[in-house]
């Protein structure tokens, strides 16, 4: 665990550390795009986050290779290489992209050659466990064509739910924290060395993360752009690949009691979320899904951007940035670790009533702007003006004592005036809004 860690924080602090450099880079070089229609910022950020990213990762595998335990993975596997390659190549291109904005397609194609690269060098799926019938060996074909999706799909997820500060890094971040406890159970707990690339892959994600986020909480200084999103989203799928994969079924056997078939009922708890892993980044995949079924509803492109997105409708309900970027969170986390608990003892009834608890809670977090208290008039001067009612005046929100202070009559001074919300101000005996805007 302690190398693991080390990693860890060596990928974290060399992300954090080249950010700044890789920020100054970004400005210099116009990584900085005009405001879009479907952007929630609001003045130009530098992108390129991605190659302090990257940086990261290489820093990570590099000190990996040189420690005592888990370098022995550089020498029994390849598939720290084949990751490696993956993830240069998959960062050229959105390099490319967060400069130039190249075509979707391009980068959809660049996505299936990267894949691709993984699998000839070894990273693809082998065997699959599938409930009631036992392992299933996958033919050459069909492992190349099932990792290549997986890869691509977990990919444009993550892309997909890039839109706010912050959010896909600390999405990311929290489904790697759940897929590290896994795959050290599966290394560790039963002595099953396949399982140790997927989580040193997890260990690295994990400080990529955790190093980019300082920069990128609200008010993000620098964006991840598709050279960070679409590393993020490779890194993680070729952890659930390694791990679902390339793991021994017959060495999984060995510590359950019972027939194949029973064995393999007993870990697909855990083995189907890791193979195509939509209870790890289940939000991101809800909104690539749902976004899709919306451009194609319309005629458009599944590729054309829009303002249809999950976090984009949190903001539009009535929640604060921040807000809407940590319910995201809380139901990453709920979905990712109520998965990893279920895997750990799925006969336990409290973990499944504590997942009914905690989502039922986290709905009343998602309609919190729906549920707008009536503060009687006494009370009003207690609570944030946020809570007190308004009354609309010449086009202008005027709270309910200003209001009643001009049904009595009451002038305001021409040099004071009376502020409205949308920037009008009221200068005279009449009231006449000047816009100030």
């Amino acid at each position: 665990m302690r190398e693991f860690l080390l990693t860890l924080l060596i990928t974290a602090a060399v992300t954090y550390l080249v950010t700044g450099p890789v920020r100054k880079f970004a400005i210099v070089a116009g990584a900085m795009p005009e405001i879009r229609a479907r952007d929630v910022h609001r003045e130009p950020t530098p992108r390129l986050g991605g190659i302090a990213m990257f940086f990261g990762l290489c820093a990570g595998l590099l000190v990996a290779s040189h420690l005592t335990n888990v370098g022995e993975i550089f020498k029994t596997s390849n598939e720290p290489r084949a990751l490696l390659s993956g993830a240069a190549l998959i960062w050229l291109i959105g390099v490319l992209d967060d400069k130039f904005e190249i075509d979707a397609l391009i980068k959809l194609g660049g996505q299936m050659i990267a894949a691709g690269v993984m699998v000839v060098q070894g990273l693809t799926i082998l065997w699959l466990p599938v409930p009631g019938v036992g392992i299933v060996a996958l033919t050459s074909w069909q492992g190349t064509l099932l990792t290549v999706a997986l890869v691509v799909i977990t990919i444009n997820a993550v892309n997909f739910v890039d839109g706010l500060d912050g959010l896909a890094a600390g999405m990311v971040a929290i489904a790697s924290v759940a897929f590290f406890l896994y795959a050290y159970r599966i290394w560790y707990g039963y002595n099953i060395e396949a399982a140790a690339p997927a989580t040193l892959f997890a260990a690295c994600l994990v400080g990529m993360c955790l190093g980019f986020l300082p920069h990128n909480m609200h008010p993000a200084r620098i964006f991840m752009g598709d050279s960070g999103s679409m590393l993020l989203g490779l890194v993680l799928a070729a952890a659930a690949v390694s791990l679902t994969g390339q793991v021994d079924p017959d060495a999984m056997r060995l510590f359950f009691q019972g027939s194949e078939r029973e064995t393999v009922q007993a870990t697909v708890p855990v083995f189907v979320p890791l193979l195509l892993p939509l209870t790890v980044i289940a939000i991101p995949t809800a909104d690539l899904v749902l976004a899709i079924v919306r451009r194609t509803w319309r005629g458009q492109s599944p590729f054309a951007a829009d303002r249809g997105h999950l976090h984009h409708r949190l903001l539009e309900i009535g929640h604060s940035h921040s807000r809407a970027v940590l319910i995201m969170y809380f139901w990453s986390a709920l979905i990712a670790f109520g998965a990893l608990a279920y895997s750990v003892n799925s006969a336990s009834m409290w973990i499944v009533l504590g997942v009914v608890f905690l989502s039922a809670v986290g709905l009343v977090l998602l309609l919190l702007p729906r549920f707008t208290p009536r503060v009687p008039v006494w009370a009003q001067r207690f609570v944030p003006p946020r809570y007190r009612p308004r009354r609309r005046t010449a086009g202008a929100a005027v709270p309910v004592e200003a209001a009643a202070t001009e049904e009595a009559g009451e002038r305001a001074p021409v040099h004071a005036g009376i502020s409205g919300v949308n920037g009008a101000t009221a200068i005279g005996p009449r009231s006449r809004f000047v816009d100030r805007r």
